[in-house]
């Protein structure tokens, strides 16, 4: 059984630069019923105008994961990184101990549409570290690519958290699989266009969360782009 999170239902704020959707509370938006899914702590859908974004501030004890959608993000951080993610690129930021980071939109014309994942870590007072990876767009076609996960000999990052995150796109009439094992979970969010999980109808935005032992059959109504998480 699917439990429905409807991109509507989500938080929201808009700050004129910002405009964020969250799937789980995060900061203003409180909503005891969605603080999370196992280890699945924060899932903000945010649009950066130009020339705009994040400055410098802190984290700790936190796995932060940056899928962008469209446009650029540039990143610096307190360890001594700087890189920009891209569409097909994806970032992993261990905070641990402590880090401190911005994110600013790369663009000073177009705006930059990401997905920020906040998973809560196997471990406290790691190291803080980053990772950031391509993952060829070619790999997602009409397949779950795994792109994190805490296993170091799998080519997606590694997180420090027992959670495997997978992305795929599918067009119309393509459908991908996923099994839930026994003792697992899975979070299903909608990135982008129309999917059909059995007989429910989910779209950009929605998520969906079962703790059912079982296959998913992910169906393409529209063009789409799929994350899917295996939670413990």
């Amino acid at each position: 059984m699917l439990k429905i999170r409807r991109s509507s239902d989500r938080g929201h704020a808009n700050h004129g630069w910002l405009d964020t959707r969250h799937s789980f509370s995060f900061a203003d938006y409180y909503d005891e019923a969605h603080m999370g899914f196992r280890g699945l702590r924060v899932i903000n859908e945010d649009h950066i105008a130009p020339g705009t974004g994040f400055g410098m501030h802190p984290h700790k004890d936190m796995e932060i994961i940056t899928y962008v959608l469209k446009g650029a993000l540039a990143h610096k951080d307190s360890i001594g990184n700087g890189s920009v993610i891209r569409p097909g690129e994806i970032q992993r930021m261990s905070a641990g101990s402590g880090i401190r980071h911005s994110e600013f939109n790369a663009s000073d014309s177009d705006p930059v549409h990401l997905l920020q994942i906040w998973i809560v870590p196997a471990e406290r007072d790691i190291s803080p570290s980053y990772e950031q990876k391509t993952i060829p767009r070619e790999q997602l076609y009409g397949h779950l690519q795994l792109i994190a996960s805490p296993d170091p000999s799998e080519e997606s990052v590694r997180i420090c958290a027992d959670t495997k995150l997978y992305a795929t796109v599918l067009e119309p009439g393509q459908s991908v699989s996923y099994r839930v094992c026994s003792k697992r979970h899975a979070w299903i969010q909608i990135a982008m266009g129309k999917v059909k999980i059995g007989e429910t109808i989910l779209e950009a935005g929605d998520g969906a969360s079962t703790s059912n032992e079982g296959e998913l059959v992910l169906a393409a109504e529209q063009p789409a782009e799929i994350l899917v998480f295996d939670l413990a």
